[in-house]
């Protein structure tokens, strides 16, 4: 696999001017291009990260994760690419640890691989490190397989099966939602060791609003499908 070419950088992103060129310059010493979807940002995160190399998508106004997650995997399909790997563009992901999920996947066929942090997490504090622990185990009851990290955001995913799997989440619970659609259709999710750099900002996650969104996905689960299904948006 020619992944310097094949596959591309998605970052999506909101507020991150002052951090996200170098994620940006990062990411490009791994892969030939990068995907800024720049979700709505009141400052400079658009400039910073176009100067830096990025081909930027701008949502008109903040839509959440999730949505700037996918608008970022449709363009790299529009771009003709087999592969995209996720990043956050605060920072906490280390670009070079993106060839470990290339290894993974090359050595194991996975579909999706997920960066395992279950080593160390970092700066992350201990009411965040709780909550990724017993979201990654109940994610692991709900497959029926052991999943380390399964709110790690720095991914890599082959985009012919994404194709298939259904995703609707706006926020952050995207993660969660994406390694259940893999797993539901069919698609081998794997882990790969990686560092997490302390976040250099306070976690725009907010522990009581998105654990009631998350716990809100996580019980409409129960009536929705097995198997994947092809991706409405592309």
């Amino acid at each position: 696999m020619d992944w310097k070419n094949q596959c591309v950088a998605v970052i999506p992103c909101f507020d991150e001017a002052g951090r996200v060129g170098v994620t940006v310059s990062g990411a490009l010493l791994q892969v030939a291009s990068v995907i800024v979807v720049d979700d709505g940002s009141r400052d400079g995160t658009s400039a910073e990260a176009g100067g830096a190399g990025a081909r930027v998508v701008r949502h008109d106004c903040n839509r959440g994760k999730g949505a700037a997650v996918r608008t970022g995997l449709v363009e790299a399909l529009r771009g003709g690419y087999s592969w995209a790997v996720l990043l956050d563009g605060d920072g906490q992901h280390r670009p070079e640890d993106i060839p470990s999920l290339f290894a993974s996947a090359g050595s194991t066929g996975a579909d999706l691989v997920v960066g395992d942090r279950s080593g160390g997490f970092g700066g992350m504090s201990w009411l965040r490190r709780w909550v990724n622990r017993c979201m990654s185990w109940e994610i692991s009851r709900v497959t029926g397989q052991t999943l380390s990290d399964t709110q790690c955001g720095l991914r890599l995913i082959r985009l012919e099966a994404w194709r298939q799997v259904p995703l609707e989440s706006e926020h952050f619970e995207i993660e969660s939602e994406m390694v259940v659609g893999f797993v539901r259709g069919g698609y081998r999710v794997r882990f790969a060791p990686i560092q997490t750099v302390p976040q250099s900002r306070a976690s725009r996650i907010h522990p009581v609003v998105d654990t009631v969104r998350w716990l809100r996905w996580r019980l409409a689960l129960e009536s929705r499908p097995e198997r994947g299904r092809a991706c409405p948006q592309t």
